[in-house]
């Protein structure tokens, strides 16, 4: 048997025997992505802080319960804005937004997401004279 037979009868028998392999497949390489951070901005507020304000707390009171605001209007200083933004990519984006309005440095108002709550329920009331019926001012 000449050597050009025998290549040709082992290509045969290799050809052969593949077909009788299970298929392999390729790896899946998985193409490495750019990592999301999540974002958080402004000063956290919660329900539990806003319970905690009432009219005719003082502006050092005010900070003590709420902390320094994040935006302070130069034209008008009997308005504090706090503001909360977080972001987490895919999976959800809040913005969060109390304004609160004071009258001869004393707290008067405040409007914005958050409304009080009534301590035995726990459900947000509105009381009179307390949040009023002005939207936020726009911002400029």
């Amino acid at each position: 048997m000449s050597i050009t037979a025998r290549i040709i009868a082992c290509m045969a028998i290799l050809a052969l025997g593949a077909c009788s392999m299970p298929k392999l497949s390729m790896p899946k390489f998985k193409i490495p992505r750019v990592h999301k951070v999540t974002v958080q901005q402004g000063n956290v507020i919660t329900q539990q802080m806003v319970d905690r304000l009432e009219p005719g707390m003082t502006r050092s009171q005010v900070v003590y319960v709420m902390g320094e605001p994040v935006v302070r209007n130069p034209f008008n200083q009997d308005r504090w804005d706090y503001l909360y933004t977080i972001d987490v990519p895919g999976v959800v984006q809040s913005n969060q937004r109390l304004s609160l309005f004071f009258e001869n440095d004393l707290l008067a108002s405040f409007s914005g997401n958050y409304l009080p709550s009534d301590a035995a329920t726990g459900q947000p009331v509105e009381e009179e004279g307390l949040i009023p019926d002005r939207e936020p001012e726009p911002d400029e």
